[in-house]
């Protein structure tokens, strides 16, 4: 069997993509090509997105169908403040996070408590609710949304320029990520993933499965809404179609084409999927067809998903 176990790049790989994305916005400006600077920080947005995703999925084992409903909460967290004049960064940036874990935490001591479809159903109940609510706030915009003035202020960088936001961006989704590999390959890491391969036995010998499995929710949850707070101040708006089950859906879909339990697997299909979308898009209205296609293909081929390529070039084996 091909282990899914989360090899980190090599060191001399990772500081040619560090330097690499560090340069890209200033290349990118030189040849006059700004608007990917922009595209840019939207993929790692998603990055993290569904680098949350994939340690509940992943490495939890838990099939979250709601996922959306934190992405969601933390945009609408920043702009509900920044509507009511509370443009800091520092600030609202830090309670989206906050929400977002209190949120993934109150859903989860209700569906954790339920397995399998049942819990499927659950988290996708949850997440609609939560999008009604937010299509019923009629001061914030209702199903039309909440245009936000301004992105948040830092009192440091003007985000207000791509170029710093693209760096903001980077800087918190590399500080992000990093933590998540620290947080799987440590103890709390190993039991998660033991829980997932078989819950009774952990049970059985005195971990409390429930606690972990929490642990787990309230983490992605809070890393979901941090996603979410930097998606609202790339668009400059809020919308309730950010809760969507659809939302949720396209998380699942990045996962499942990047590799669930794969490290890289969230990330590398958020920027596969939204570069396909975004070049299919150009020629076809219909370029949802060619991406189910390529998920279809992705499944039958590469049951592992697009990381699990890179995991067998070094011949890794289980």
């Amino acid at each position: 069997m091909i282990s899914q176990m989360h090899h980190p790049l090599s060191r001399t790989t990772g500081i040619v993509l560090l330097v690499a994305l560090v340069a890209f916005p200033l290349l990118a400006n030189h040849f006059g090509q700004e608007f990917y600077v922009g595209m840019a920080s939207r993929l790692m947005i998603f990055a993290l997105a569904a680098t949350s995703l994939n340690l509940l999925l992943g490495f939890g084992g838990m099939v979250s169908m709601g996922h959306a409903a934190y992405l969601g909460a933390g945009a609408y967290t920043v702009g509900i403040l920044m509507h009511h004049g509370v443009l800091s960064a520092w600030v609202s940036w830090p309670v989206a996070v906050i929400v977002g874990a209190v949120l993934a935490f109150l859903i989860g001591l209700v569906s954790l408590r339920t397995k399998g479809v049942y819990f499927i159903m659950i988290t996708l109940a949850f997440a609609q609710m939560i999008y009604f609510i937010f299509v019923g706030l009629k001061e914030y915009g209702g199903e039309d949304g909440l245009s936000m003035p301004q992105r948040s202020a830092t009192g440091v960088l003007d985000l207000a320029t791509d170029v710093n936001f693209y760096y903001v961006v980077l800087t918190l989704t590399g500080i992000s990520m990093y933590l998540v590999y620290r947080l799987v390959n440590s103890h709390f890491g190993r039991v998660l993933q033991a829980i997932k391969q078989n819950e009774v036995r952990m049970e059985a010998v005195g971990y409390s499965v429930m606690r972990y499995k929490l642990v787990c929710f309230v983490i992605t949850g809070a890393l979901a809404s941090l996603a979410g707070a930097l998606l609202a101040n790339q668009n400059m708006m809020v919308s309730p179609s950010l809760v969507h089950w659809t939302q949720s859906g396209s998380l699942m879909v990045m996962v499942i084409l990047g590799g669930t339990g794969f490290f890289f697997g969230g990330a590398i299909g958020a920027v596969v999927m939204l570069m396909l979308e975004e070049i299919l898009s150009a020629y076809t209205i219909h370029w949802q067809i060619i991406v189910g296609a390529v998920l279809l293909g992705v499944v039958l081929l590469l049951p592992h998903g697009l990381a699990s390529l890179f995991q067998r070039k070094r011949g890794d084996k289980a």
